[in-house]
Formats: structure tokens, C-alpha cells, sequence
């Protein structure tokens, strides 16, 4: 799976880019982080970036395309990648297409979360009224008045890349004002439907997410379900519950009379009842009177 996520500052490509990556292994290609791995381990291209960046200028497209064509010969990447940060312009797109070519390496799909920027501000302003009720600070770079220069910008260099990538028909749109499980949902059936990724993947990914969510309100039904077992008198617990009752109880009218009688001696007539020894008793009686 190769793939690029567009979208202005807010719209969630960095938490969907993450999910991703947790999902199908593959890497995330960050153009900040490679930049500074490569200055770091003072390769050739990174050493020139480096010059660049200490006299705080604005690193080169073709310097970026040589970070990135290094990162992908990697042996993580391999399996496939979510470029972040990168293109930003029409001719960074222009030029990672030639390189990709180069590789025989084909991209999949162009993920665009479309959203309201209305709405994106409205979350900022929110968010930094409910930071400031807390006493916290608010960092600098998450204002309205920021987001707003950065939404400018996006629009005026990234944008154009929605067209381009639409005519080269890589271009699919999601709504990122959903929640995000529903994004995540959404992008895993459209890369399931384009073959990017397999149906039974993406299906399995779904399952696994639903498990996690679940599991700790299925250990609690279970509880209240024994608690309920118990009190109904079923289950394990039920039957020791009833064991413990009965033998509490008292011994019934049967089982007072059995304990009442004597004891039989081995070997002789058992105990008339008392009963039959009244009738006997009367029946003497009344022979005698007649006699």
C-alpha cells in the first residue's frame, strides 16, 4: 500500500496516518523526520540539507526528492508507505512521480479528507476557551488567528494538488468531519475497493478495532450476568446459594415425624402406627361389649 493524505492543517491526517501504519505495518514517511535522519547520519544529500538549514534557508525540491528516494530503497518500505508533509506543491508532485517511476514503484491511491474550515476554527476557538477556563497555556501555534494563515496557505500551494492527482484519477475523498472510527472505517473500504489493500484485511482490522472497544463492556456484562445468575438461583453461584439455604432450612412435617419415631431393633416387627393402634384398641373393646 503506497499511499499520500491530503488535507488542510486539522482535518486529522496525522491520527489516520498513525491508524494505518498500526494496521497494515507499513511506514510512515515523514519529510521533517527524514530530513533530520539524514542530516544525522551525514549522508551525502543530508549533509547538503544541512548547509541549507544552519543558514535557515528553505530546503530544495530536488534535495527532498533525494531524502525521500533514499528512505524508500529502506528495506521497511518495502511493504509500502503514507507519505506526510509531501507533495505539497504541483511540481513536488510532478517530481515524485518521476522518481516513483524510476523505481517501477506505483502509487496507489491520493486520500483527501475534505472538511469545513468553518468548523475547524470553531473546534480551535473551543478548544483554547476550554484550555484558558483550566488556567493552561495555550500554545502558540494552535490559535484561530494561526489556523486561519495556515488554512490560507494550504489553500494557495496544496490545493491545486486535489485537481492534479483527480485527473490522474489517484484522487479519493473522505468527509473528515465524521468521527474519527468512521474515517478510519471509510478509508479501509475505499482501499479495499481499489485493491490497495484486500477485503479480509481491512474486514479483519474493523473486527480487531470493535473487539478492543468492546472488551471492557463485555467483562462488565459478564459481572452484572453472574451477580443476576446468583440471585436467580442459577449458574455455579445459584446452586451453592440454594445448597446453603436448604441446608438452613428447618425439617419438614415427613421428615419430624420419621425423627419422632423410636428406633427399630434388627430382626423385629417394625413399630405399628399410631393410628392403627387406636383402631385395634376400639375394636376390643366394642367385641367385649357385645359379648
Amino acid at each position: 500500500m503506497r499511499l499520500i493524505l491530503l488535507g488542510p492543517p486539522g482535518s486529522g491526517k496525522g491520527t489516520q496516518a498513525q491508524r494505518l501504519v498500526q494496521r497494515y505495518g507499513i511506514v510512515q514517511l515523514s519529510t521533517g523526520e527524514m530530513l533530520r535522519a539524514a542530516v544525522a547520519a551525514q549522508t551525502p544529500v543530508g549533509i547538503k540539507a544541512q548547509h541549507i538549514m544552519a543558514s535557515g534557508g528553505l530546503v530544495p525540491d530536488e534535495i527532498v526528492v533525494g531524502i525521500i528516494s533514499d528512505r524508500l530503497d529502506q528495506p521497511d518500505a518495502a511493504r509500502g508507505f503514507i507519505l506526510d508533509g509531501f507533495p505539497r506543491t504541483v511540481p513536488q508532485a510532478e517530481a515524485l512521480d518521476e522518481l516513483l517511476k524510476k523505481k517501477h514503484i506505483k502509487l496507489d491511491a491520493v486520500v483527501e479528507l475534505r472538511v469545513n474550515e468553518s468548523a475547524l476554527l470553531q473546534r480551535v476557538e473551543t478548544r483554547v476557551a476550554e484550555m484558558q477556563a483550566r488556567g493552561g497555556e495555550v500554545r502558540i501555534d494552535d490559535t484561530p488567528e494561526v489556523l486561519t494563515k495556515r488554512l490560507a496557505s494550504y489553500r494557495a500551494l496544496t490545493e491545486p494538488l486535489i485537481h492534479y492527482y483527480s485527473e490522474r484519477r489517484k484522487l479519493l475523498t473522505v468527509d473528515g468531519m465524521m468521527a474519527i472510527e468512521h474515517v478510519t472505517r471509510e478509508i479501509d473500504r475505499i482501499l479495499a475497493a481499489i485493491g490497495a489493500v484486500e477485503a479480509k484485511a481491512a474486514k479483519k482490522a474493523g473486527e480487531a478495532r470493535r473487539t478492543a472497544k468492546t472488551g471492557k463492556s463485555g467483562a462488565k456484562t459478564a459481572a452484572r450476568t453472574a451477580s443476576k445468575s446468583a440471585a436467580k438461583g442459577t449458574g455455579a453461584s445459584g446452586k451453592a446459594a440454594r445448597a446453603s439455604r436448604k441446608a438452613g432450612k428447618p425439617a419438614s412435617k415427613r421428615a419430624k415425624s420419621r425423627l419422632a419415631r423410636p428406633p427399630r431393633v434388627p430382626g423385629s416387627a417394625p413399630p405399628e402406627r399410631p393410628g392403627k393402634a387406636l383402631k385395634r384398641s376400639r375394636k376390643s373393646e366394642l367385641k367385649r361389649r357385645d359379648g
